[in-house]
């Protein structure tokens, strides 16, 4: 039993990916009896694992405005209809149903820690990221992927390096939740990238087979770590803006 003047700590914070569609993962994170998530593609698949948990849903995040990342939300919060939905307060309107606008500096707290937000634009314009610097967690949508990035749908290659830069600037045991199922594919091509004697070849190749052993099992490859993708991850290793747009270029059009 406790001392009755020992400060009770509160759970961890549990962090799992769910798969769902393709490639997508939606992020839950839960304490307790509640639960946020980022980016739910779909509402169906996520109801039912708050529900079989009896887990009440308190915040959405939104890292982006694609569909399939916001896709889900208001059936969600046709359901719980007290949700926080957090988004970038610039993207309002391909996320209307955002409560709390959000800008790159800003910080608010979700069950029980202290979260910083991140603008890390490339992908889209108002591409947000959420860093948990207490546990170490990092949602980064679609801006940083295993071995990878996302395409430069709306956004600049200098947007991008700049962005990635700051991701792999946080603590090398930071750990990276992206939102798609890409590292086979992002790895296989990030091989055939690198001489023999690169430093990141054995690396590169080496992560390739622990990642084919993790899909054998049908297992998710993240989280990730900001050690491995300093280690692994042509587009973060670029050297600036120019040698990224070339890699992206390639990745683009690579039919391997």
């Amino acid at each position: 039993m406790a001392h009755p003047l020992t400060p009770v700590r509160p759970a961890p914070l549990a962090v799992e990916a769910l798969p769902v569609l393709d490639d997508n993962y939606v992020m839950l994170l839960t304490r307790g009896n509640q639960a946020a998530v980022v980016d739910p593609a779909v509402a169906a698949p996520v109801m039912a694992v708050l529900q079989q948990r009896q887990l009440e849903l308190v915040a959405v995040l939104q890292t982006h405005h694609h569909h399939d990342h916001i896709g889900g939300t208001v059936g969600l919060l046709q359901q719980w209809p007290q949700c926080r939905v957090y988004a970038a307060a610039s993207d309002r309107d391909r996320i209307p149903f955002q409560t709390d606008g959000l800008a790159g500096g800003d910080h608010f707290t979700l069950l029980a820690e202290a979260v910083e937000v991140l603008a890390v634009p490339g992908h889209t314009r108002d591409h947000l990221a959420y860093y948990l610097p207490e546990s170490g967690h990092l949602f980064c949508g679609d801006t940083l992927f295993v071995a990878g990035c996302g395409r430069l749908f709306e956004g600049t290659p200098e947007q991008m390096w700049h962005s990635l830069q700051r991701l792999v600037g946080l603590p090398e045991t930071t750990r990276l939740w992206c939102a798609h199922e890409y590292s086979a594919a992002n790895l296989r091509w990030a091989s055939t990238q690198v001489a023999g004697h690169d430093p990141a070849a054995a690396a590169i190749a080496a992560r390739l087979q622990h990642v084919r052993q993790l899909r054998d099992q049908h297992l998710p490859t993240i989280p990730s770590t900001v050690a491995l993708e300093r280690q692994t991850n042509l587009f973060v290793r670029a050297a600036d803006p120019a040698e990224l747009a070339q890699l992206r270029r390639h990745k683009d059009h690579w039919r391997g």
